[in-house]
């Protein structure tokens, strides 16, 4: 039964209430399993520890026991980090950034399929990804009339509860109460050919319902827990990413100056890190007013903006808060709940509403090539490091895509300006921006070599420009095409070269 401060209202749940242990019991073998959870917020906190345990168990048996896992993005130590030790996950999607997960995926013990994240909920919908069996969800309270009030990310919740065959909910009372009221669960996409257009004009408009829907007779298991998020501590700036910064805020007085944006920008998208927040507190110190944000995360960055005022709405699908800016919101809440919209990860990251709006769109890489190209996933073309996340969803969408790195990496060892990407997540086509500590390169209406041009001289370390200048003048004249000129043998010998002693080639 329900405890007496319990927030499962709806009376007929209440024979459902059970331990994490004898819900996690209800998990088959082979098992697809749809978890909450997006960037440490709103994943599920106990039944993945148990189900752990019982997938322990079993293989000490002799038993196989694992199950695919899809998410919103990255979890917590307690989802990802428990399974993967276990030996319990047979797949894995669309994102993910724990160690021991890397570390299985990249030694063949794990599948994994990186995705866009505005394609997974299509995807699961069309069937391309196969049949949904459970899913887990945490949620903040589930009222007397069966809406469910979600948590601190909404990632793919709403595809979650709508397909899978049964559905086990973690009611976790550490989250506030109060967020009842800052979702926007929009239940209007369809599948072509009944596709409609979006109503999302500008960033502030809501177009969907507070709550989740969902079938109760699909829920097998309600699970009480209180147990925090998790949140991270952000470092403080240092001087590469605040010089990183200056030169996005610089360009973008310049891009005011062309009649090309107004004072107040357009919409502001930004990756996770300690780069994304220097460039929102430069933006604090701007004389820029009347922001807003249509993006992924809501970091400190942002929030601190919020408390300024310069940003007056952060449309989002999950916290990714320092447990400071966390106190912060949460004691808040009324304050925020008019300018903090959670909404599915379909909706944040739609390519339609992120063209529409216009955003400007700032994520981090591993490497970028002189041409444009962007590796943001793979160290040496073939260890996976997390996944595309949302970068690919605005990149090709933005009104303005930057990309952001320090100029080496190990170091300094390592040019993370170099002639050809090791992999590819971004093309030449959707990249306009890249900036280092050292520049920034604005790459629209430039042919290749112009951009090689502008790329090495403005965004590689001056230590590296030497070999790059070189590499490129050879290429320029050695290559069957001059389009984009490349020698292929050597442009391959700078990742080969990293891996056998860790560092550049020589110029010749």
């Amino acid at each position: 039964m329900a405890t007496k401060d319990s927030r499962i209202a709806d009376a007929r749940l209440h024979d459902k209430i059970m331990s994490a242990d004898d819900a996690a019991a209800l998990i088959q073998p082979g098992s697809t399993i749809g978890m909450s959870g997006f960037t440490g917020a709103g994943y599920p906190k106990v039944v993945p520890i148990a189900l752990a345990e019982q997938i322990e168990h079993a293989h000490q048996y002799g038993r196989p026991f694992q199950v695919r896992v899809w998410t919103g993005a990255s979890t917590a130590p307690e989802l990802d980090g428990a399974l993967a030790r276990a030996n319990g996950i047979e797949l894995r999607l669309p994102y993910q950034s724990d160690p021991t997960c890397r570390a299985r995926i990249n030694d063949g013990r794990m599948e994994y399929i990186d995705m866009h994240l505005s394609h997974v909920a299509q995807a699961v919908w069309e069937g391309f990804l196969g049949h949904l069996d459970v899913a887990v969800v945490e949620v903040t309270a589930i009222r007397a009339d069966g809406q469910i009030v979600p948590s601190s990310s909404v990632g793919n919740n709403k595809t979650w509860l709508d397909c899978a065959d049964k559905i086990i909910l973690e009611v976790n009372s550490w989250q506030p109460e109060q967020l009842e009221g800052m979702h926007d669960i929009y239940y209007g996409t369809r599948l072509p050919p009944e596709r409609k257009p979006i109503p999302i004009t500008a960033t502030g408009d809501r177009i969907g319902s507070p709550y989740f829907r969902c079938d109760s007779d699909k829920i097998i298991a309600v699970v009480e827990t209180n147990a925090p998020d998790r949140n991270s501590a952000f470092s403080p700036p240092d001087d590469i990413s605040r010089q990183i910064a200056d030169h996005i805020l610089e360009f973008l007085e310049h891009e005011i100056k062309k009649g090309r944006l107004s004072s107040s920008l357009l919409p502001l998208q930004s990756g996770v890190g300690n780069i994304a927040n220097a460039v929102m507190s430069g933006l604090a110190e701007s004389r820029f007013e009347g922001l807003t944000a249509y993006t992924e995360v809501l970091q400190d960055g942002m929030l601190h903006l919020l408390d300024m005022g310069k940003l007056t709405v952060a449309s989002t699908t999950a916290f990714s808060l320092s447990p400071t800016a966390t106190e912060r919101l949460y004691a808040n809440l009324e304050h925020y709940r008019s300018r903090v919209i959670l909404r599915p990860q379909e909706i944040s990251n739609h390519p339609e509403v992120i063209r529409r709006l216009g955003c400007l769109a700032m994520n981090g890489m591993i490497e970028a090539d002189i041409y444009g190209n962007v590796n943001s996933t793979h160290l040496m073309g073939t260890s996976v490091q997390n996944g595309i996340g949302g970068s690919g969803d605005f990149a090709r969408n933005a009104y303005i895509s930057f990309f952001m790195t320090p100029s080496t990496a190990k170091g300094g060892a390592i040019s993370c300006i170099v002639p050809m990407v090791s992999h590819v997540d971004h093309t030449e086509h959707d990249v306009h921006v890249i900036v280092t500590e050292y520049g920034l390169a604005d790459l629209r209406g430039l042919s290749p070599k112009r951009r090689a041009e502008q790329i090495i001289e403005k965004c590689a370390h001056p230590d590296m420009r030497p070999a790059l200048r070189d590499y490129h003048h050879r290429a320029m004249s050695g290559s069957s095409g001059k389009h984009t000129p490349h020698m292929l043998d050597e442009a391959l010998s700078w990742h080969i070269g990293y891996l056998r002693d860790g560092q550049m080639p020589p110029s010749r």
